[in-house]
């Protein structure tokens, strides 16, 4: 997009976009993934919120002193140099759209609530899931401004199932008291391996409190707009999914959650009935579209972005008449339809939960990467300095390591291989610069 397009995205747009990319799927799917671990998911969530509020005061403070598109991207880019920068954007774009399988995947689990032929037809929710994406993907390329309203409308109506969970488990606790509590509290068992796979697990639901960085050539005053809506979409985001995704594990029978595509509206269903139930499926299958939306602009912003900092192929670099990066959404979208695919034959759940660990595993290379940015810029006096950040940024990047770990191997081994994949790119594009 020229310098000379409009800015299309306020505070409120802004705050939407990291709100309703955060909560997407996660709220709605990840007590079925959380179900074994009981009482560690809810001090795992306290974790993850912790270190989520640090990341987020990281890249608020990064975008107010480098307000640039790309953000992790340029952050990065700015501190380490070329080949830093384009490790941190190669994973970072990995995570947009392999994260996009794992949030359509939880549209459609709560879709086959309302239609049950897409859980029991072979292959068929691959097929519903591919339509919503390239769906999402044609509007993204209508332009930003279409993409944001979306993006508010979904936020909005999204509030209302998590609402009512609260609602529901608050008179749950009132009438019953603590025989509510379905989970039994072991503490032999809190902390170790079970904390920390947890606190993984957890932290997918707070991918995207970076969103607002990525368009920042988008946005209405990036130095003020984006720090502000980061902090704010980050903050109200991760006390909404503690009460509620706590409330749901803590309330529900450990055994039905485990196995189930669409927890949150079994929730509701055995209290209040099954038309209550298929009204939240209806509200969650919402908000993981309003999700998809969000991440689906991110999708192609950050090719983008790399493309005009010269690090992806120039091609991608390429707007529309209507100033939306219509080849890099392309492209973005052609890599999430093969992880798709291939991937078809599993069941919901499990695909959800394994995506959702790889997505996680991507993030947390650029997460770490832009809290050591953070210290190098403060230092090298390109970000006003301060022991806060200091202190901040340390434990960001402690954060991100403890994290790592938690994703378990598998998950981390293919990210690695999907981080030296981006290999023969930067090597094409170095050998391009010379010539």
């Amino acid at each position: 997009m020229s310098s000379s397009s409009p800015k299309a995205l306020g505070f409120w747009m802004c705050s939407a976009l990291v709100v309703g990319n955060m909560i997407g799927s996660g709220v709605f799917m990840l007590p079925a993934s959380l179900a074994p671990y009981g009482w560690n998911g809810v001090l795992g969530w306290i974790i993850t919120i912790a270190g989520g509020l640090c990341l987020a005061f990281v890249f608020a403070r990064l975008s107010a002193a480098l307000p640039r598109e790309g953000g992790p991207y340029a952050y990065t880019q700015e501190a380490f140099g070329r080949t830093a920068g384009f490790v941190v954007a190669w994973a970072y774009w990995i995570s947009l759209w392999v994260g996009n399988a794992a949030i359509a995947t939880g549209a459609v689990s709560y879709l086959s609530v309302l239609v049950p032929a897409i859980a029991k037809t072979p292959g068929l929710h691959a097929l519903v899931t591919l339509a919503l994406i390239w769906g999402l993907i044609g509007v993204n390329c209508l332009g930003a401004r279409l993409a944001g309203e979306v993006q508010v409308v979904t936020t909005v109506l999204k509030l209302l199932p998590l609402a009512a969970v609260l609602g529901l488990s608050a008179w749950l606790l009132g009438r019953d008291g603590a025989a509510a509590v379905t989970a039994p509290l072991d503490t032999t068992q809190l902390g170790g391996p079970g904390l920390v796979a947890a606190s993984a697990l957890t932290l997918w639901a707070l991918l995207g409190l970076e969103s607002a960085t990525v368009p920042a050539d988008k946005v209405k005053d990036p130095a003020r707009t984006i720090p502000r809506a980061t902090l704010f979409g980050a903050a109200f985001t991760g006390v909404v999914y503690l009460l509620v995704c706590s409330a749901v594990v803590l309330l529900s029978p450990p055994d039905a959650l485990k196995a189930s595509n669409a927890p949150m509206a079994e929730f509701i269903g055995r209290f209040w009935g099954s038309g209550a139930a298929m009204a939240v499926a209806a509200f969650a299958a919402i908000s993981a579209f309003g999700a998809l939306n969000g991440w689906v602009l991110l999708q192609g912003e950050m090719p983008y972005a790399m493309a005009r900092g010269g690090v992806f192929p120039a091609v991608l670099a390429k707007s529309s008449s209507r100033g939306t990066p219509v080849r890099a959404h392309l492209v973005s979208g052609l890599f999430l339809t093969v992880l798709v695919a291939i991937n078809y034959a599993k069941s919901m759940a499990d695909l959800f939960t394994f995506i959702a660990l790889l997505a996680t595993t991507a993030s947390l290379f650029t997460y770490l990467a832009c809290a050591l940015a953070a210290l190098k810029l403060q230092r090298d006096g390109l970000v006003p300095g301060s022991r806060l950040l200091t202190v901040v940024a340390i434990l960001a990047g402690l954060y991100a390591v403890f994290t790592l770990f938690g994703a378990g191997r598998e998950a981390v081994m293919w990210g690695l291989v999907l981080l030296v994949a981006g290999l023969p790119v930067h090597l094409l594009m170095r050998r391009t610069a010379r010539t």
